[in-house]
């Protein structure tokens, strides 16, 4: 029997091999159970994205749920997670589903499950499902198209309810006029309708149907996207740039010039926007990898900093029971007060051209404004393939507490909250983390600059390796 197991946000898998029909229905079949044991509505939101198979898997998983009781809306054509998880929230489903793989190679597909809140299902509901996962599919009866006959599948227009959402919460004018100075990389993902009908006059990347992503992973990191930068680069006329993966739920940015702005910033930008413009408060809720420079702003904006493990599941939990002005991940995963506790890519996308249309600055003035408040910083990041066996050897010695320093940066203390972070003599820091699917570590580090954070991520890979 295949074991199915959900990682940080989902289960994943390759298509045809661990992804197949027999597995999606037995995942169905749990989150039917999950679901009628829950106590919440039987009904459910289901969407796919724009990977191989999407339909196909989606209608399969109606077809369970619907067997089972539970009363299906599905996606009228292909949706981004936020618009499912909104879905949910608005239309008052007991739960989501989006069969989607994220930023994943184009051979993946994944199955994502979202609450009524409309976000990520909190890490103890995601057990309880994984637990209810039977060792093979109980067959439903009927067909798809039989179970929509009865009413109890129906199609729903997520995408438009999104971009209702979006008019009613944002000034559509004032980002029209600025659109004309954005590009646009959807990456073949399943932003693109949407930006189009929110920001026609944008200019639009890889914003067709293209399942295979033209062999490269849909994750918008700046290695992943020379066109964007050479167009804003190249020509004064553009003033930012917004990418966003493969359901649309993380965030890519880009300045005036084509430089690429990580995640790290963008928060700091949102907090100095929600606070000063919106005139929001609340806590501030960051993964384990994300700049001391949030810390700082926090503590001259007088707000409290929570830190999490890695994955936005843990982020949620908080947002769901907690006053949360605004919870991020390093990877490019934000969410905000005033809308669903979810990632979401295209909205803060709008959120930031609303903070330069009403701010009359450009991405760089605002991110120099920032400087004079937290000092310069970068985080970097290296990910280092190694066998499981040196792999494990590298965390031994990072939990028995092997390392006294990493060439001439002395370790002054180690922090255990997700993997190992080392603060160092000089105020920067280290941090290693192994993924637990693959056999890689994953090393971060934060300095004054760019330059010294690779100086310390070099130090530091020559003194895990070289044991």
């Amino acid at each position: 029997m295949y074991q199915i197991r959900f990682g940080t946000d989902g289960w994943r898998e390759i298509i045809a091999d661990g992804f197949t029909v027999e597995n999606v229905r037995r995942v169905a079949n749990a989150t039917a159970q999950w679901l009628d044991q829950s106590g919440l509505e039987k009904s459910c939101v289901v969407g796919y994205d724009c990977r191989f198979g999407g339909e196909l898997f989606a209608k399969e998983t109606a077809r369970q749920l619907a067997y089972s009781g539970v009363h299906v809306i599905i996606s009228n054509g292909f949706v981004s997670t936020p618009m499912i998880s909104l879905a949910t929230n608005k239309l008052k489903a007991g739960a989501g589903v989006i069969i989607t793989a994220s930023h994943n190679p184009p051979s993946y597909n994944g199955y994502k499950i979202k609450a009524h809140y409309g976000g990520p299902a909190i890490p103890g509901e995601v057990a309880k499902l994984e637990s209810m996962i039977p060792e093979s599919p109980v067959e439903a009866g009927d067909s798809f198209d039989t179970y929509l006959e009865k009413g109890m599948v129906e199609y729903g227009d997520f995408e438009t309810l999104y971009y209702e959402h979006c008019l009613n919460s944002f000034d559509m004018g004032a980002l029209e006029d600025l659109s004309k100075g954005l590009v646009y990389d959807a990456m073949f993902g399943s932003g693109q309708s949407i930006v189009k009908r929110l920001l026609p006059k944008s200019r639009i990347l890889h914003g067709n149907y293209n399942p295979s992503f033209e062999g490269r992973s849909p994750e918008p990191i700046v290695k992943n996207l020379p066109e964007i930068r050479s167009i804003i680069a190249n020509d004064d006329s553009f003033v930012c740039g917004l990418a966003t993966d493969g359901d649309a739920d993380r965030i890519g940015w880009f300045d005036e010039k084509g430089n690429f702005i990580d995640s790290h910033h963008l928060i700091l930008l949102l907090i100095e926007y929600l606070i000063t413009y919106k005139g929001y408060t609340g806590k501030v809720v960051k993964s384990f990898s994300v700049s001391d420079a949030v810390q700082r702003l926090c503590d001259l904006k007088g707000l409290e900093v929570i830190t999490t493990k890695i994955g936005f599941k843990y982020i949620c939990e908080h947002m769901v029971n907690d006053d949360v002005l605004i919870g991020a991940e390093e990877s490019g995963g934000i969410a905000i007060k005033g809308h669903i506790p979810e990632r979401d890519g295209v909205w803060m996308g709008l959120v930031l051209m609303e903070y330069m249309a009403k701010s009359k600055k450009t991405v760089s003035a605002l991110i120099q404004d920032l400087y004079k408040k937290v000092g310069t910083f970068a985080v970097e990041r290296y990910d280092i393939y190694v066998n499981n066996k040196l792999k494990e050897s590298i965390i031994e010695n990072c939990k028995s507490r092997s390392y006294s320093a990493f060439g001439k940066y002395k370790i002054v203390s180690i922090e255990e909250i997700d993997g190992y972070k080392f603060r160092l003599e000089n105020g920067s820091w280290v941090m290693i983390r192994p993924s637990g699917t693959e056999p890689v570590l994953r090393i971060y580090a934060e300095s004054t600059d760019s330059a010294s954070s690779f100086a310390i991520l070099d130090a530091t890979k020559t003194s895990i390796l070289n044991q």
